[in-house]
């Protein structure tokens, strides 16, 4: 029995099948109604990434980012800061208008003081015979008219304290009072008999003595008087807070009389000096 020797296959090489055979060409790709072929119908298509193109990545939640999107406290007191001074400024323009408008209306006018006539009974000054004590021995007696030249306005007092003063040195010679009183819309009101003295209890430092005894040598001298008082400012119902006045009569002469009888001082202007210590009137009803 003999043996067969089959050749031995070979794979194909370039593309060539053995035995020289030429491979049969690849069947063409089925085309379906849409113009694709049926084996690229199921894949997808291929974007094209450059390779120096940066890669995206989320970045990552952050607390201070998050707080800056609010609005920061500097940011708030400057408007907090900013609406305060508005509103200030706008209260006090219309207070500015209101006080205007009041003094057009109304023309406030300060009261107006006169004395017309002071008579000087006695100034009488003692001292020891060793120069130590001193006393001083004083009578005054004047008349005080009070004005109120508003139409709406009225003036109520308080007791008034008077000092009767030498011109010269400012040393007091005597001291008195003048009651209360309410001044109405277009009122005068008259005191007479407002006295001022000093008792001869009343001693004196040597200052004191030594300054009005050279003051009471003159032929003439000179004398004026201030009255202290507190006053409140009354129009319609609304009514003002006390406040203080100082009236100041100035320009009075006169001799030292020797006797019993008064002497009656002359001055070149009987009216008199108002000063108000607080220009601010508070309102109440």
């Amino acid at each position: 029995m003999t043996d067969r020797v089959f050749p031995a296959s070979k794979p194909a090489t370039n593309g060539v099948p053995p035995n020289g055979a030429l491979a049969p060409p690849p069947a063409p790709a089925a085309v379906n109604g849409n113009g694709t072929a049926n084996g690229m119908a199921n894949q997808k298509p291929q974007v094209y990434i450059p390779a120096n193109r940066p890669i995206y990545r989320p970045q990552p939640y952050s607390r201070h980012h998050h707080h800056q999107s609010r609005p920061s406290c500097r940011r708030i007191c400057c408007c907090c800061c900013f609406w305060s001074i508005l509103i200030l400024l706008i209260l006090a323009l219309m207070a500015a208008i209101a006080a205007t408008a009041m003094y057009v209306i109304y023309h406030p006018r300060p009261p107006s003081f006169s004395v017309p006539s002071l008579r000087i009974g006695r100034v009488k000054l003692t001292t020891a015979s060793d120069s130590s004590v001193s006393h001083l021995s004083s009578f005054f007696n004047f008349t005080l008219l009070s004005e109120n030249p508003n139409q709406h306005l009225a003036f109520s007092y308080n007791p008034f304290t008077v000092t009767v003063k030498s011109a010269k040195s400012g040393e007091m010679l005597a001291n008195g009072t003048v009651p209360a009183f309410f001044s109405d819309n277009h009122n005068k009101t008259s005191f007479r008999g407002v006295i001022a003295t000093s008792t001869p209890a009343r001693e004196l430092d040597p200052d004191e003595a030594r300054h009005l005894k050279s003051d009471l040598t003159r032929t003439r001298v000179g004398f004026e008087i201030e009255m202290r008082t507190k006053v409140k400012m009354q129009m319609g119902k609304l009514k003002s807070e006390g406040v203080e006045i100082k009236v100041t009569c100035e320009g009075f002469e006169g001799t030292i009389p020797k006797g019993k009888t008064p002497i009656v001082a002359t001055s070149k202007k009987t009216k008199c000096k108002s000063d108000l210590s607080v220009k601010v009137w508070k309102w109440s009803l």
